[in-house]
């Protein structure tokens, strides 16, 4: 099974491309994140940190730590830093210390097994401490079963989307078991308009692609780009790519208090 972290993978560029529309999802999360006055907070998977101080300015925390570990993400956390708030790089699913508040947006689903991986961090919670995360819940769009599809030609196994990624209804089984008192779990579905079809290739590109792109050299990372285009545009009925395509794009929002 392949190993999906994304670690330097990331194509930060690319990613930004879409900066406004994937920000929506994480200004929703933080509207599920209680004040935490004087407290201690981690983000989690922060990128490049622009929402690191949006969270530190919510919660009222004492110190905020974004962590991530894509030094090219990190790369542009410098322009984020405002007092109480730093960055450092770091494993997600092995984040130590006692916090007030865990936040994670569009970062778990490179973690694999949530059902180990969220106990451990709810026992990372002060009693009373928050968890808040959002991972996407697209995995069985085209643009994704056909990257692991067109993957198979090239020797490649397909991404395993169970070890990262669970249903809401699970999500909120686990969490509760976990000992977060009411877990609030809701699937949400992000319509992304687009003014062409190709412009779902340059959304995965950043993100989803990049596994491929770490597993295949230069050359045979082109044919596969080019064998995924057009297998793509075909299966979504525009060869072209060139119509405008609505990206219906649903994601998972779960967040809960640690009971205590």
């Amino acid at each position: 099974m392949p190993n999906i972290s994304p670690a330097d993978a990331w194509d930060a560029a690319r990613y930004d491309r879409y900066a406004e529309q994937r920000r929506r999802p994480a200004l929703d999360l933080l509207e599920r994140v209680p004040p935490a006055p004087g407290g201690r907070v981690a983000d989690l998977g922060c990128g490049d940190g622009w929402c690191t101080p949006l969270l530190h300015e919510r919660t009222g925390a004492a110190e905020t730590v974004g962590i991530d570990s894509s030094a090219r993400m990190l790369a542009g956390s410098a322009a984020h830093v405002v007092p109480g708030v730093r960055f450092e790089d770091g494993d997600l699913g092995a984040v130590d210390g006692e916090w007030d508040v865990l936040f994670a947006n569009a970062a778990l689903q490179w973690v694999p097994d949530h059902r180990t991986l969220l106990p451990r961090l709810v026992e990372r919670l002060r009693p009373g401490g928050t968890l808040a995360f959002q991972v996407p819940a697209n995995f069985g769009h085209p643009s994704h079963t056909v990257a692991d599809e067109v993957g198979r030609r090239y020797g490649l196994e397909p991404l395993d989307r169970e070890i990262g990624s669970l249903d809401a209804p699970t999500y909120a089984e686990v969490l509760h078991a976990a000992g977060i008192e009411e877990p609030d779990v809701v699937l949400r579905v992000y319509g992304h308009r687009m003014a062409r079809t190709d412009e779902v290739i340059d959304w995965v590109s950043g993100t989803l692609l990049t596994s491929f792109e770490r597993r295949l050299d230069p050359e045979a990372f082109a044919a596969f780009r080019e064998e995924y285009r057009r297998t793509l545009l075909e299966r979504l009925g525009d060869p072209e790519g060139t119509r405008p395509y609505y990206y219906a794009f649903p994601r998972i929002l779960a967040s809960g208090r640690r009971a205590g």
